[in-house]
């Protein structure tokens, strides 16, 4: 079983490959889409989840999706068929630095997909190409909430703690206008969440030839998660703004 299958099974009962639960959200969508009726594109949009809500809720927004991914494009064009929201949802399978559309969009989104950019001011470069003046990137990425230790950078990578991620985003010619940090509970639901549908699948599926595979990944990854960076690994999404003068 390849790593798109475990990721598709291990987020079943969490489709937001994000540390947020339902209310953080539609708190930032409710930010980032202040009007209802922008043009927002996912920047390695997976299953369109956060294109399917915007799109669910607002029905004068038009939303595109790249990824490189055919079967997860192919789940967000059957989950936006069954929303009956195909018909404002374009989705585009290939490399997000390939992507060239016909013009620029009022949002830009990227939650979880900073390590394909290579890192978070990588993201929010890719993300000021498709930006329309005046436009809102919602991004989210990681951060270190202690010192961690070297097994947990070589493990998630080297991020910086929550005051010099925002310097160094505002130094990149940003205004954060909102955020959010993801809480306890939010990280620890997300992490049960995700070994534990895996765990249920390989319980389930005993007979599967992937079955033990399943379940080993499954210990192993909870474990890395209790012993590794449970203590010290954060999430923080933004909502921000072009500064003024800024390139």
């Amino acid at each position: 079983m390849n790593r798109e299958q475990i990721s598709h099974i291990a987020h079943a009962e969490h489709p937001i490959k994000s540390p947020l639960d339902d209310n953080s959200v539609r708190r930032l969508l409710d930010r980032g889409l202040p009007t209802g009726e922008e043009r927002v594109l996912d920047l390695g949009c997976g299953g369109g989840e956060w294109l399917l809500r915007a799109l669910s809720e607002r029905p004068g927004v038009y939303a595109e999706g790249v990824d490189i991914s055919e079967d997860a494009l192919a789940q967000a064009a059957a989950a936006a068929r069954d929303l009956g929201v195909q018909d404002r949802l374009t989705l585009h399978c290939r490399k997000a630095e390939e992507f060239v559309p016909e013009k620029p969009f009022d949002v830009v989104l990227s939650f979880g997909a900073a390590h394909a950019f290579g890192g978070l001011l990588p993201t929010l470069a890719a993300a000021r190409t498709h930006l329309a003046p005046g436009g809102r990137v919602l991004v989210g990425d990681g951060f270190w909430q202690r010192p961690p230790s070297p097994e947990a950078v070589e493990m998630l990578g080297d991020f910086a703690d929550l005051a010099t991620t925002v310097e160094r985003v505002e130094a990149d010619g940003w205004t954060p206008v909102d955020g959010h940090v993801s809480s306890r509970q939010e990280l620890d639901d997300y992490e049960w969440s995700c070994w534990g549908s895996l765990s249920s699948w390989a319980l389930d599926h005993p007979a599967h030839p992937d079955s033990a595979q399943v379940l080993e990944t499954a210990t192993l990854r909870r474990a890395e998660w209790l012993r590794v960076y449970r203590d010290t690994f954060g999430f923080l999404s933004l909502v921000l703004r072009q500064t003024p003068g800024s390139a």
